[in-house]
């Protein structure tokens, strides 16, 4: 670990983990992360101006797919400001609201994602009600119960967090707050936070990627029903995109999880990269998969680029 300065337990002040034992090496780590980010945010930006600006991509598809860049914008920035030494300090307050946001924004793209699922299985499955069952009017009652349920359901145990006593170092793991990193600072009784923490984990991401396997098998069969080779591939070509998204989003998620519950003996180096690829991974792929996966937006991005040669 380096050498970080001695910090009074009794502080409402915590400190930022870069990257242990590289301190010197940050004038360089930070210019792969600053153009990642660069990247997340003109892809992301990119994928939401071909659907604001074109009329043939307003389609419910297109609005899950807007709802899940708007998302993916809100990626935690404070790794850039850890390399360039400008911000490794950060308060309790200013920490529990990170958390806040970042635990919720990843339970919104889940909810999105299982919306696009839906989207997928409804196209497939129910073609000709497809545009009777997704209406403009329930896609936006759709988007605002992800919201609610997102944000509303974690307030109980975040709120818990602006009381509990931190006894411990207050060295956190990554370089941004999460819930799970601020209960290891600790003193306190957290049985209820663990546990909340949990259940919420199995009712609503553990729900949500149950949810989408069932879709994928409804669809898979309903595929498979059609006498056509050529119309099946065509079918499941077009749940490639989303298939992938759903990949990039749960693997690291997955991997994040089991660094913290089992990878406690690996160095210092594994948690905070892991941390960084579960924030950083799929709001970076995501707007590339739809990009070159996705007809319509690939066409509209190719034509757009032609046009600014000319």
């Amino acid at each position: 670990m380096p050498a970080f300065p001695a910090y009074d337990t009794n502080s409402s002040t915590f400190l930022l983990a870069g990257f242990p034992g590289l301190e010197r090496e940050y004038p360089w780590i930070s210019i792969p992360f600053s153009c990642i980010y660069a990247m997340v945010l003109s892809g992301n930006c990119l994928v939401l101006h071909v659907i604001w600006t074109e009329p043939s991509l307003h389609e419910p598809m297109f609005y899950f797919l807007a709802m899940l860049a708007l998302t993916d914008l809100s990626t935690v920035h404070t790794v850039l400001g850890v390399l360039w030494g400008l911000s490794q300090e950060v308060s309790l307050d200013a920490c529990i609201a990170q958390t806040y946001f970042i635990h919720g924004l990843s339970l919104t793209e889940s909810g999105v994602l299982l919306a696009m699922a839906f989207d997928h299985f409804t196209a497939i499955c129910n073609p000709l009600r497809y545009t009777s069952i997704l209406t403009s009017a329930r896609i936006m009652k759709i988007g605002l119960g992800i919201l609610v349920r997102s944000f509303l359901f974690i307030i109980a145990p975040i709120i818990r967090l602006k009381f509990f006593r931190y006894c411990r170092s207050h060295i956190l793991s990554h370089s941004f707050c999460l819930h799970q990193d601020l209960l290891r600072l600790v003193c306190s009784d957290i049985h209820f936070n663990s546990f909340y923490a949990l259940a919420l984990v199995i009712c609503i991401l553990l729900f949500d990627s149950v949810l989408i396997i069932v879709s994928y098998i409804l669809i898979l069969y309903s595929v498979l029903a059609i006498a056509s080779r050529e119309e099946q591939l065509k079918s499941l070509q077009t749940c490639v995109s989303h298939i992938c998204a759903v990949l990039v989003f749960y693997i690291p998620i997955i991997g994040l999880t089991m660094v913290h519950r089992f990878g406690k003996h690996l160095s210092p180096v594994v948690h905070v990269l892991m941390g960084n690829i579960y924030i950083i991974f799929p709001p970076l792929m995501n707007p590339i998969i739809y990009s070159v996966k996705t007809q319509q937006i690939r066409g509209r991005i190719q034509k757009w680029f032609s046009m600014k040669r000319e």
